[in-house]
């Protein structure tokens, strides 16, 4: 009995314990999504933890439970965005490419864009302000425009396009510039720097589809065309104030 006693008192105690770690973990969890969602409508250097906190309705000191400093949460916010990104840039190992693939990874690059449009729009700011995020950053930088080279070659062997290497390697330089430093330029013509809306986006995807509508093959053509009416938007939509 004694025994008996004993496992059932510690399978309680275990229980408990569990319950303790997953109220931990979802509040862990609350105050990335919270601090994610504050970056966004108000920019990160508008946000401050206590903000994150009153958010959340829970004290300082229970977020700082989970992270010494605001900081900490833009890695973590980082780390999400940098495992979306290396998830879906890759190149197809086992077929041939085809403009479904292209399609797909336009989609991606827009909703990743939007969803961490904070890291875009404040990138300069952040990375001078902590040296692990800017080494992190390069690291992915280089990692996608590596991978960008791949896609492309892939959509070259696929005769999607009809492109060198040389030209490969201009084109994800100049297409990594285009979207990487959209949402800023967008952001300095809306009366307020967090005046975007997911259309503005979708022009920078129209931007990257006109670099590449040259080397477009002539039976790729009719596809790519129908994706270029998809995200084309008139720039009075874009910069409205202008």
């Amino acid at each position: 009995m004694p025994n008996g006693w004993q496992r059932e008192v510690r399978l309680v105690e275990q229980r408990a314990e569990q319950t303790q770690h997953n109220s931990r973990l979802n509040t862990r969890q609350r105050i990335v999504q919270a601090a994610l969602e504050l970056f966004n409508q108000q920019g990160e250097r508008q946000v401050t933890t206590n903000h994150i906190a009153a958010h959340l309705g829970i004290s300082p000191g229970n977020l700082y439970y989970h992270f010494r400093n605001k900081q900490t949460i833009v890695l973590e916010l980082f780390g999400q965005y940098e495992q979306l990104v290396d998830q879906f840039l890759q190149r197809p190992q086992d077929r041939v490419m085809t403009v479904a693939d292209k399609a797909f990874l336009l989609e991606a690059l827009l909703t990743v864009l939007w969803d961490y449009r904070f890291l875009h729009r404040d990138l300069q700011h952040m990375l001078a302000a902590d040296t692990e995020l800017a080494q992190r950053y390069q690291r992915l930088a280089q990692r996608c425009l590596n991978k960008a080279q791949g896609i492309y070659q892939g959509f070259a062997d696929a005769g999607i396009l009809c492109i060198d290497a040389v030209s490969i390697e201009a084109l994800v330089l100049n297409s990594w510039l285009i979207l990487t430093a959209w949402v800023p330029f967008v952001c300095s013509m809306q009366k307020e720097s967090t005046d975007l809306t997911p259309a503005m986006l979708r022009r920078a995807i129209y931007q990257v589809l006109m670099l590449e509508r040259e080397y477009v093959s002539a039976q790729a053509r009719p596809e790519v065309d129908e994706l270029l009416q998809k995200y084309q938007l008139p720039l009075s939509e874009v910069l409205p104030n202008c």
